[in-house]
């Protein structure tokens, strides 16, 4: 299956309460964090919410 990779490129700081919370839910804490996730659908519309403040690209 094929997997996300998502870097935190922007702070949440400033953000709406929901963006913060996604970041957090997706495991990002800080800037420059970087996580690895399953390609599914929730985690896509999750990246989809916050794409503004992140980077993906697909690692196998």
């Amino acid at each position: 299956m094929a997997r996300l990779k998502v870097t935190q490129m922007k702070s949440g700081i400033g953000g709406l309460k929901a963006h913060k919370d996604t970041l957090r839910t997706l495991g990002l804490k800080r800037i420059g964090d970087v996580v690895v996730k399953e390609d599914r659908p929730e985690i896509r519309g999750m990246v989809k919410a916050v794409q503004h403040l992140v980077a993906v690209e697909e690692v196998e």
